[in-house]
């Protein structure tokens, strides 16, 4: 489908609400073989029947955008044991991911499997574009359902004076490699001083009170986390997605270019494709929220309502906050920018942490366009977009961005949603 062109995406009906609420800390595996938490989906089966979303061009052709709608169960191939790994059992990465459409949510509960769709391996992106703002951006209208197939840097050309909101947390080089036994640490969280909160791995042979290189143990926390000593400032490696395999040959490209506040152990990859000479054409006020495992660990239980918060810190000026209360439109830069947003037009503080977990049902106060990437399944991140975008018109917009082969995840392309 050529760039510029439009498509009308059908209204379908709103899904029933669903509850919000927070708890604590799961884990992250950070080998390149696992995606980490408790469970990971990547290839689901048993698909069944055939959805009925449809996106018409203009030209008449009619688009199938959701099939599969499931009548029962999943069935999760490639399990292996990881006893050595942040985690307990972690699904090797598969051919696809599996799909779920169709479901209604009963008593403001949604199933996890609701967040699984199909995709192929090969859309996974391993390199970042060679210019930021070449990456493409898939533009949908929520007031009419149209679509239309941009540059990101015809962004200023999609907005109306929004006030754009970006994240200016940088990602600190988390990742550090320790010896007898081989293993990493994945910095999350400086908690006071020399002291952070990491991730450590292999976690059943490491011992509190025990050093491994620049790291001392002081006590594990559960689930792979631990409190620990750093000799000096964090000096590791840059904390890739164990979905990348591919090396960075610039450390600057897992950066935004407006990154000024150290403290994220993943970044804000909405922000990604963003050139100063693009910002230079946009209203931009910045937030800041420092990216933990809130942000990139996966659902692991069956419902979405029981997967666990911990909390992530952020802190917005006075000034920038009292500019985007009054702003007439907002757009917010990626997921964590609407997180701290909404945790601010909900009562919250300008500073603090933040336990906010957005699923379809929300009520938005403050956030009125979305510019994201495209998410893993089974991520609190799609849920949010689901509860932005609706849904049943999530998932037809990713069935769309794979059929006209749009690039996934953190190096890929991006999402307006207006």
């Amino acid at each position: 489908m050529p760039l510029g062109e439009e498509v009308a995406l059908d209204t379908l009906q709103a899904a029933d609400q669903l509850v919000h609420q927070s708890a604590h800390l799961g884990e992250v595996a950070g080998d390149g073989k696992h995606l980490g938490a408790e469970a990971v989906l990547h290839c689901v089966s048993n698909a069944r029947g055939q959805g009925g979303l449809e996106l018409c061009c203009r030209g008449g052709e009619r688009l199938n955008l959701v099939a599969c709608a499931l009548e029962c169960g999943v069935d999760l191939r490639g399990l292996d044991s990881a006893a050595d790994g942040f985690c307990d059992a972690c699904l090797r990465a598969g051919d696809c991911f599996g799909v779920h459409c169709g479901r209604r949510y009963r008593d403001d509960r949604m199933d996890v499997s609701e967040l699984d769709y199909e995709l192929p391996r090969e859309l996974i992106a391993q390199h970042p574009a060679a210019r930021r703002d070449e990456s493409r951006l898939l533009v949908y209208e929520r007031s009419t359902g149209s679509v239309r197939h941009r540059r990101f840097s015809e962004l200023p050309e999609e907005l109306a004076g929004e006030l754009v909101v970006v994240n200016d947390t940088k990602v600190v080089p988390a990742r550090i490699p320790i010896e007898s036994p081989r293993g990493e640490v994945l910095l999350l969280e400086r908690i006071e001083g020399d002291v952070w909160e990491g991730l450590a791995r292999p976690t059943r042979k490491l011992k509190p009170g025990h050093r491994y290189g620049a790291v001392e143990l002081i006590e594990h926390l559960g689930e792979g986390r631990w409190r620990l000593r750093l000799d000096g400032e964090p000096a590791g490696a840059t904390p890739l997605p164990p979905y990348i395999t591919a090396p960075l040959d610039d450390p600057a490209r897992y950066q935004t270019v407006y990154a000024r506040d150290p403290g994220s152990a993943a970044a804000p990859t909405a922000g990604l494709h963003f050139t100063p000479e693009l910002l230079e054409r946009l209203d931009v006020e910045r937030v800041t929220l420092h990216v933990g495992l809130d942000t990139f660990r996966p659902v692991a239980e069956e419902r979405l309502e029981e997967h666990p918060i911990h909390g992530e810190r952020y802190e917005v000026e006075p000034r920038a906050w009292e500019r985007i209360r009054s702003a007439e439109r907002v757009l917010a830069v990626g997921t964590t920018t609407v997180r701290t947003l909404e945790t601010l037009a909900h009562g919250g503080p300008i500073t603090g942490r933040t336990e906010l977990f957005i699923t379809p049902g929300f009520e938005f106060r403050r956030v009125d366009a979305l510019l994201t990437n495209f998410h893993l399944p089974r991520s609190t991140l799609l849920a949010l977009v689901m509860a932005f975008a609706g849904a049943e018109e999530t998932r037809a917009l990713y069935r769309l961005a794979v059929e006209e082969r749009y690039r996934f995840y953190s190096f890929g392309d991006a999402m307006l949603i207006l």
